[in-house]
């Protein structure tokens, strides 16, 4: 029995292969480059003895071989970083590649090895031309496909635009092509589709539950019940919360001096333009359900203490926002004090947003598990801020906590990187602000 797939479906095989993606990194990021300086070497030496001795050089051979391990590590680390939701691998090339680049120049400095900056810096870019190049290529294919099997709630993958899904009408192993499969495995599925599940796992298909589909197509978890099916361990892991801990302080004190700067004019030009204190303390419900005051500058002309539930949900285009606190809140300036509450342990630099007291109470209220996101700590910005911005309703506090617990359920330094990313983003954007 034959079956005829999409021929963009067929093809998109190569433009997502690591060979593929190695070969043209390191020939257009790194050979051509060194290629081209060498003939320009040799011609300005006149002969081809030239470019051969420029090319045998320690300074040039340390540069190359400091060039190759930069190329392949911005490879490695933008190919995980494509598997988690709501990245755009095309936005995080530059700093993903200056990153790399930049911890290549810091260890010739920190060792004072022979290199040449010319050749570094030209492949620095010749990178990341090449970078956006495959990243072009496969945006035309179209990324994942996830061939779907009938039954169960499956649409719930087909109602998603991110990724193109392929509805299986047969079970036909054999004329499928290069994807993944998606199967609602809680449903009473037909035995000839229970066989060819079993099929594909023995042949080495990978095979994906719809919800691991939907959550990281979303980003979100979908909430049905608190229960260790949903959310792999109740308990994040300790380990990397006291890591995090660490860098959490250690990052801060460095940043410190020059955040207390920053902090001393946004303060002057809060009390020339409008009268009142310069800082905005407010009860916050906190790590394990705790209560602190979150400091921020501020950035209203009447400020509340957080008991007043409605008073605590600032809508869009506020009156009482001053002029120079919407400049604030656009830039996030006003968090900058909150460096003082991840030093004293009650908040870390990324985590779920710390909520008023009396909002959490009313949430807690209306949301069942909503308790459940104190298990971290609260953060300074997190992975609900940077997809979904500010919210005014429970409604939208429902997707927000959808966020939180897939940033929960995550937990890693690499969806933190993600978010550091998209966080400059949306200080750029000022997206979600009020």
């Amino acid at each position: 029995m034959s079956v005829n797939y999409p021929s963009a479906i067929i093809r998109r095989g190569l433009v997502h292969s690591l060979r593929f993606e190695l070969a043209a990194i390191l020939s257009i990021g790194v050979a051509f480059p060194v290629a081209m300086l060498a003939v320009i070497e040799g011609r300005l030496s006149s002969n081809a003895i030239g470019a051969v001795a420029w090319a045998q050089q320690s300074a040039v051979l340390n540069s190359i071989l400091g060039v190759i391990v930069c190329a392949c590590a911005s490879l490695a680390i933008l190919r995980r970083l494509r598997l988690f939701p709501g990245v755009a691998v095309a936005k995080s090339i530059l700093p993903v590649a200056a990153m790399m680049f930049g911890a290549l120049v810091a260890v010739i400095t920190f060792f004072r090895l022979e290199h040449s900056n010319k050749l570094i810096i030209i492949c620095f870019f010749s990178v990341v031309i090449a970078r956006f190049g495959i990243t072009a290529l496969r945006s035309r294919s179209k990324g994942v496909v996830y061939a779907l099997v009938p039954g169960g709630q499956v649409d719930l993958v087909i109602e998603l635009s991110s990724a193109p899904v392929l509805l299986l009408s047969e079970p036909n192993l054999a004329a499928l092509p290069d994807c993944a499969i998606v199967a609602d495995l809680h449903a009473d599925l037909e035995p000839k589709w229970e066989r060819f599940l079993a099929e594909a796992a023995i042949s080495g298909r990978p095979i994906y539950h719809f919800k691991q589909v939907w959550e990281a197509e979303t980003g979100r978890v979908q909430i049905d019940h608190l229960s260790e099916n949903s959310f792999g361990a109740l308990v994040p892991s300790f380990a990397y919360q006291k890591i995090k801990r660490t860098v959490d302080v250690a990052i801060s004190a460095l940043l410190l001096p020059a955040i207390l700067p920053v902090v001393a004019v946004c303060a002057l030009a809060i009390k020339m333009d409008s009268g009142g204190p310069v800082f905005f303390r407010q009860r916050r419900m906190g790590f394990r359900g705790r209560e602190f005051f979150v400091l921020k500058l501020r950035t209203m002309t009447e400020g509340h203490i957080g008991n007043d539930r409605d008073l605590s949900i600032t809508q869009e285009g506020d009156k009482s926002i001053t002029r120079v606190g919407g400049f604030l809140r656009r830039t996030r300036l006003d968090e900058l004090p909150q460096v003082f509450n991840v030093l004293r342990g009650e908040m870390s630099w990324i985590g779920p947003r710390p909520e008023a007291v009396s909002l959490s109470q009313w949430y807690e209220n209306q949301i069942a598990f909503y308790r459940y996101r104190h298990i971290v700590r609260p953060g300074i910005t997190g992975w609900a801020q940077v997809n979904q911005g500010h919210v005014t309703n429970v409604d939208e506090v429902n997707r927000k906590l959808q966020y939180d617990f897939y940033y929960i359920k995550n937990l890693s330094y690499w969806i933190d990187g993600i978010i550091i990313l998209k966080t400059i983003k949306v200080i750029i954007s000022g997206f979600g602000s009020k």
